[in-house]
């Protein structure tokens, strides 16, 4: 009766809000216990141009197919681009409100749920996001013999349906084949993550052999570097191409987004992908698995790419996704040649950002070389012609009159994005907590951090996924970390350090600049604080680290490790239960660095 009372409300609240529209779905005949694919695809074509417009869907469980839904060629960055069938197709919508009152959103096949494009203010608030199926398979151990080198895993057939072809294993993902052994992990069920020590067990499809004993299990031999404990569930996930066609949420050239109290229980890619949009809030979502699973997504919770103004992440849960919980960053694109004197024919750098809008005119842009990966002359962007996904030509109101002899690439300084992030968890999933490349500021505090790989890796790479840039000012303060690196115990709370090659070199400079770390607390096994290379201006100041009791305590390398850094202050830090000091690295080529107060260091 209390849960009609506050639905009923809400509903009057919003209908009398001034110049407010609300629809109640179900008048459209959009009702749970059938596909509402093609009657919500209709509805929200039948709102485009109004303001003001609330869907109010009735609480329920509301289920949606591929047949009938609106279909549509969609790069995706970081996803592998397509024909994508779209539940809720928001091209062009403005002030804009899909209201879920606690709905879930049942997708049966290889849908999109949510595709925002050129798109402003728009809320999504109050549902749920999961699929009939998901798009990766969990299988059990049950027995294991380090004799004959063999596990007996067990599945359920409905929830992960496979066949047996040419001698190899192939899992149904919602309608196309995925081999066994992709990209695979095994979990601990106990503690609803990547289990302790992970890298150890991964499994091999060049000497794998794998044979039916029984329904819904599979014995494997000789598959593993090491065989995994029974009881654990190694989770098989997929390969490119067809690992990442189903995102939930894409948001592109759009403006004024938040998506409140959103839980994503699934996704073929990311939960949240965001592209060149300016303001972006998320609160209070959710990226989890749901009761039956141990994995959500089958790759980052969010992640934003050439956005700007500000990326505010609030109340949020991130956990049991097969990637990062976050990731704002930028793209370094290749020049392939100078075409006339200030025009330049360039090139999408990765696999997976084929179709991405690099920038348009008015853009501020940097030259730089490859070769040090540091900028060395600044201009504007004339004209942007668009030859196909992966080229394009750029016109530069000015360049150098001397363009060095080396390898070049481009990178947009108008698209960085501010970010804060408050009082966030993000936990239990494999790889990292944050990656944050963005030169606009950046605020974490408050927020708690485990996860199997780095806490924060604050990067930079222009030689394989390509995303920039270097940060100016990022403050990571009053943060817990606990367990980072539990997969390899080589993670580090924080890194800092640009991803250079073997063919490429520091230049004159450092690459980041102005990060402060400071009143954190690290509970760790490892005694791991932070890992800086080509940094200047660095504060890590008034940390608390003291050891976690969940994994056997081994401090392994530099607990502090500082490469080619300058200006740096290492203050008032407390190491506390540790049975020795924690060391300190300095390189020869680090310049000013200070170290006071500190108790438990050498």
């Amino acid at each position: 009766m209390k849960t009609k009372l506050c639905a009923v409300l809400t509903l009057l609240y919003l209908t009398c809000s001034i110049h407010a529209r609300v629809i109640d779905v179900s008048e459209y005949g959009i009702r749970p216990g059938k596909d509402v694919t093609m009657e919500v695809n209709e509805l929200i074509r039948s709102v485009k141009g109004q303001d003001d417009v609330t869907l109010y869907f009735p609480k329920g469980q509301y289920d949606f197919y591929p047949e009938n839904a609106v279909e549509t060629y969609r790069a995706v960055a970081n996803h592998d681009n397509g024909l994508k069938r779209m539940a809720f197709p928001l091209f062009g919508h403005k002030n804009l409100t899909i209201e879920g009152n606690g709905s879930t959103f049942m997708f049966h096949g290889r849908l999109v749920p949510f595709t925002l494009e050129k798109a402003d203010q728009i809320q999504l608030k109050d549902f749920t996001i999961d699929f009939i199926r998901p798009f990766h398979a969990e299988l059990t151990v049950v027995e294991r013999d380090e004799d004959t080198q063999t596990v007996i895993v067990e599945t359920d057939p409905s929830q992960y349906p496979y066949r047996f072809r040419g001698g190899e294993v192939y899992f149904d993902r919602l309608g196309i084949e995925d081999a066994l052994i992709g990209a695979n992990i095994v979990f601990d069920p106990n503690t609803e993550a990547p289990i302790f020590g992970t890298s150890r067990y991964s499994m091999m499809r060049s000497s794998l052999k794998a044979e039916a004993v029984g329904a819904g299990r599979l014995k494997l031999t000789d598959g593993f570097e090491n065989l995994p404990p029974v009881g654990s569930v190694v989770i098989v996930y997929g390969n490119h191409p067809i690992s990442r066609l189903c995102h939930a949420i894409q948001v592109t050239n759009s403006k004024d987004i938040l998506i409140e109290n959103v839980t994503v229980h699934a996704a073929g890619g990311m939960g949240l992908i965001v592209e060149r949009t300016e303001n972006v809030t998320l609160d209070g979502m959710k990226v989890t698995s749901n009761e039956n699973r141990l994995v959500a997504t089958r790759a980052d919770a969010t992640h934003f790419i050439g956005c700007k103004g500000l990326i505010s992440v609030k109340n949020c849960l991130f956990e049991h996704m097969l990637d990062d919980g976050i990731n704002v960053h930028g793209a370094y694109v290749k020049v392939v040649r100078q075409v006339e004197e200030n025009s330049f024919l360039c090139e999408i750098s990765h696999f997976q950002q084929l179709g991405l809008t690099f920038a348009e005119a008015g853009d501020e842009v940097a030259l730089l070389s490859r070769k040090t990966i540091l900028p060395f002359f600044k201009t504007t962007v004339s004209e942007v012609r668009q030859l196909n996904e992966k080229r394009f030509l750029i016109t530069l109101e000015d360049v150098p009159s001397e363009l060095p002899d080396v390898p070049l690439s481009l990178e947009n300084l108008t698209w960085n994005a501010d970010l804060v992030m408050r009082n966030n968890s993000i936990r239990q999933n494999r790889a990292r907590s944050v990656l944050v490349t963005t030169k606009g500021s950046v605020l974490i505090e408050n927020n708690y951090f485990s996860s199997q790989m780095h806490g924060i890796l604050i990067e930079g790479d222009n030689n394989f996924w390509y995303e920039s840039g270097a940060v100016e000012d990022v403050v990571i303060r009053d943060n817990t970390f606990e367990n980072i690196g539990f997969g390899n115990s080589r993670g580090y709370p924080l890194i800092a350090a640009p991803k250079l090659t073997y063919d490429q070199i520091t230049g004159e400079g450092r690459y980041h600049r102005n990060i402060r770390f400071y009143d954190n607390t690290i509970r760790s096994f490892t005694g791991h604080v932070v890992h800086a290379f080509s940094v200047e201006d660095l504060v890590i100041a008034g940390n608390t680290i003291e050891p976690s009791r969940e994994h056997p305590q081994a401090v392994i390398g530099w607990p502090v490790a500082l490469e080619y850094c300058k200006n740096v202050e290492l203050k008032n830090n407390t190491v506390v239960g540790f049975e020795e000091p924690l060391s300190v690295e300095i390189s020869a080529d680090s310049e000013a660095v200070q170290m006071m107060d500190n108790e438990g260091f050498k």
